[in-house]
């Protein structure tokens, strides 16, 4: 018999190689040595599973307090822990009896599906806590490789039955032989039955017999008791990691910033799963993923508060949400208390078109292409809504206007005495039925679109977008503005970088992660690289350009087919998949975002210091090779036509936005960023009307 502690993996392995040649029988312990977990206290599983069934309960309208199910479930726990002493003399739960008797008194009713689900939440957010021990994993194969019997040993409330997915997820099922808990029989390890009942069901020696675990007791001195090499892993690196996590969710108690540190933390790597990875990939998940869980996070809340039936992820950078949603949302809220989700094929360029088909061309619509710096004709209103500009000249020339009159005030060239000729122009019935006629077709396809993705049939909807200045729900809103059955319209932006409120009684915009209207200045840093923002997130589809009415009263989504220098850089872009690693940092990032804010069980709200703490320290101080790694290699707006925005060249020795920056450039004003952001804090306080932070 050998009882032997080791505080490193490898030299447990060294050691237990030397004992093989007299060794027929390996025995694991589970949890905490062949797997470890993530979180630092086992019972903040109980946490999310409590979150979780009262979210259950909730939905069936009672109102059941986190502490009432926790105190709940430990009463059954041990209640069914004092029936195995009375049956076995031996203390060890059995899950399904405590669970459903747990579940029974707090529905005091039916709840096999209650318990159901519960049973698999359980499950799901133990395995998402989970990770295989790589060095053991490795060994575990070898020694199957060997012919060695392998038997897993747990003391633990669940049964064979709740195990074996957690071991099948795990990998772990392909090398075991036989899978013993301490719940199906009611005999612990830590009593040293467990062993004597493995020992007798499988007639075993134990002088062939090696165990390892990490229980001094329970898998040292116990089974050496009954004369099993024992050996014992007290993990030191292990037990640091551990009292990392445990610190930071102390902290997270007191202070909100902290929660957001926890989460991130959590969401961390271990293991097999920490891997080389390009710059890419890594800011994709440290950075943008933990971001774009918390934006979808706070959708979901949002939704609930709302009573949000359905949610449409629109414009290119849906796609991209749209999956965050899918990989955390089942973590948070039961599938039954969500709202329904659809990616809707929408564009500015395509909405303005449509926007007139009822109303015309308003002052407020042409505002809001003339807003931007690159459009400032009366060529470029046309491009962006799709008129055609022949019919409409005889018009022009009524009020003095041509196709190349300066319209936008921030232009070169400007003339308000255009502006005012312009507005006249907007008053004249004749060119608003002539445009209502060219856009007529393409307002009666989009509502054939809308209406087939059931955009009418509930009474509040949600728009899903990266932002900025809300101008796909604009245009959407005002194309249906003459509908009766139009819904109240949620948009829910990103980032809203608007400067005052449009909200309506059928329309309401507002930035989660960042809204001007919100005050949040640190948050602010995010109007540094919106452009950015965009293209990370960009679908692998072209852009949409137009609804097409067609002959049959059927409608068909016209794309972008890149005939233009622009569309063919944009084109290359994607296909050189530019952000690929980046955009599967940000999936992979998402998968571990939901598990972890479970069960961290806060609101949204609560890791928004951290998202702000994220966003200027990556966007405000960034690293040269931070803005050469993520920066963009072609930019485009569907506005433009065929117009590029060209990053600025900023002379050497005058810093800019540092994100429009060449590397050597950041690298000399390095030491100026902080000068760029106080002016950047001054002008945002400046549009609050404030000089307070």
């Amino acid at each position: 018999m050998v009882l032997k502690t080791f505080n490193r993996v490898h030299k447990l392995v060294k050691y237990g190689n030397s004992l093989l040649p007299d060794i027929d029988v390996v025995s694991f312990d589970i949890f905490d040595t062949l797997l470890i977990r993530r979180i630092h206290d086992p019972d903040l599983i109980k946490l999310s599973v409590a979150n979780h069934i009262a979210t259950l309960a909730a939905g069936r309208g009672k109102n059941i307090d986190l502490q009432t199910i926790l105190s709940c479930r430990q009463q059954h726990e041990d209640l069914s822990r004092q029936e195995n002493v009375r049956m076995s003399n031996d203390s060890e739960a059995h899950y399904p009896t405590f669970m459903r008797n747990m579940l029974e008194t707090l529905f005091e009713d039916k709840v096999d599906q209650i318990y159901e689900q519960t049973r698999a939440f359980e499950l799901n957010i133990e395995n998402a806590m989970l990770v295989p021990r790589r060095a053991l994993m490795d060994w575990l194969h070898e020694l199957h490789r060997l012919g060695k019997r392998i038997i897993l040993i747990s003391d633990i409330y669940l049964t064979t039955a709740e195990l074996e997915p957690l071991l099948k997820y795990a990998g772990l099922s392909k090398y075991v032989d036989q899978l013993i808990s301490s719940a199906d029989k009611g005999l612990s390890k830590a009593s040293g039955k467990g062993y004597e009942l493995v020992r007798d069901q499988f007639s075993l020696d134990p002088k062939t017999w090696m165990h390892i675990g990490d229980h001094p007791l329970s898998d040292g001195i116990r089974p050496a008791q009954i004369g099993i090499n024992a050996l014992v892993l007290q993990d030191s690196e292990e037990r640091r990691r551990k009292s990392i996590m445990q610190l930071y969710f102390r902290y997270s108690q007191r202070t909100a910033f902290w929660k957001g540190r926890a989460l991130q933390q959590l969401m961390a790597p271990l293991e097999a799963e920490n891997q080389l990875r390009s710059y890419k990939y890594i800011a994709g998940y440290n950075f943008f993923g933990p971001l774009f869980g918390l934006f979808i996070h706070n959708i979901a809340e949002y939704c609930q508060n709302n009573t949000v039936d359905k949610i449409f992820f629109c414009s290119r950078e849906g796609w991209i949400f749209k999956q965050v949603w899918e990989a955390v949302i089942p973590w948070l809220y039961p599938e039954t208390l969500t709202p329904q989700i659809e990616y809707l094929y929408v564009s500015r360029k395509a909405l303005a078109g449509a926007s007139c088909g009822h109303n015309g061309l308003s002052r407020k619509n042409a505002d809001v292409i003339l807003a931007s710096p690159h459009t400032k004709t009366f060529d470029d209103i046309c491009t962006a809504f799709g008129f055609k500009p022949a019919p409409l000249l005889p018009l022009l020339e009524r009020y003095k206007i041509d196709p190349a009159t300066v319209l936008n005030s921030s232009c070169p060239g400007y003339d308000t005495a255009n502006r005012k000729r312009f507005d006249e122009l907007l008053k004249d019935a004749s060119f608003q039925e002539e445009i209502k006629r060219q856009t007529r077709p393409k307002n009666d396809a989009l509502q054939l679109y809308l209406e087939q993705a059931g955009y009418f049939e509930n009474e509040n909807i949600a728009l899903v977008d990266i932002g900025w200045l809300g101008t796909i729900q604009h245009y959407l809103c005002s194309a249906i503005s003459h509908r009766k059955n139009r819904p109240i319209c949620h948009g829910l932006l990103f980032g809203a970088t608007r400067t005052r409120d449009e909200s309506s009684d059928k329309s309401v915009l507002t930035g989660l992660i960042y809204d001007s209207l919100a005050q949040n200045l640190p948050g602010s840093a995010i109007l540094y690289a919106q452009d950015i923002f965009e293209e990370a997130c960009r679908a692998p589809h072209s852009s949409l350009n137009a609804y097409r009415l067609k002959d049959d009263n059927e409608y068909e989504l016209v794309f972008k087919e890149n005939p233009a220098q622009a569309g063919q850089q944009e084109q290359e872009q994607d296909q050189s998949d530019h952000y690929a690693d980046l955009r599967l940092g940000i999936l992979d990032a998402a998968k571990r975002y939901g598990p972890s804010a479970s069960i961290m069980n806060a609101r949204p709200s609560e890791f928004r210091p951290w998202a702000n703490y994220l966003l200027m320290s990556k966007l405000a101080f960034p690293k040269s090779r931070e803005v050469g790694e993520l920066r963009y290699k072609h930019h485009f707006d569907d506005f433009l036509g065929d117009n590029k925005p060209a990053l600025s060249h900023t002379p050497a020795f005058f810093i800019g936005n540092p994100w429009r920056l060449d590397a050597w450039r950041l690298v000399i004003n390095a030491p100026f960023l902080g000068a760029l952001f106080n002016r950047h804090l001054k002008n945002i306080r400046e549009s609050f009307g404030t000089d307070e932070l």
